[in-house]
């Protein structure tokens, strides 16, 4: 039974028909471009100040390496539109920028790492992974609560 003062759905508002989420696939999201073969002396400014003839940019990155620091010779531009994104592709691709000459794709949304630390990485028995123990699985396996009974019972 509910609470009178929490109404049906405990607190929260009923969704009404015209507000139900998006799915992630639906979501509108601005449109990204990856740029190859980059300088490793481009800056992030010197590359946005070259794209800006395509559209507005919302978003600039230029991932560099974890040890060493230095860039690592690509980027991601996030432009407000797919028409802006598709203009830099036509526009920009094969141009040179610090003397490389860049290429230039829509960038393909990759699915996100899942784990961390610790995270397990598959490969024993109880994933499908090859058995641990020189080919013989760690456990055996004790059968069904009747089997066993019977067994216990003699018969």
């Amino acid at each position: 039974m509910c609470s009178p003062h929490l109404g049906r759905h405990g607190g929260r508002p009923p969704r009404t028909p015209g507000r139900e989420r998006p799915h992630a696939k639906e979501r509108a999201i601005p449109a990204k471009v990856f740029v190859g073969n980059l300088s490793f002396q481009t800056t992030k400014e010197r590359l946005q100040e070259f794209l800006a003839g395509a559209g507005t940019i919302l978003d600039c990155a230029l991932p560099t390496d974890r040890e060493t620091g230095r860039p690592r010779g690509f980027a991601f531009v996030e432009f407000s539109s797919d028409a802006e994104a598709a203009a830099c592709i036509e526009k920009f691709n094969g141009q040179e920028l610090d003397g490389r000459a860049l290429r230039i794709n829509s960038a393909e949304d990759r699915p996100r790492r899942s784990g961390g630390f610790g995270a397990p990485r598959g490969g024993g028995p109880m994933d499908g992974g090859e058995p641990f123990f020189g080919g013989h699985r760690p456990f055996k396996s004790k059968g069904s609560r009747r089997g066993l009974r019977a067994r216990k019972r003699g018969g």
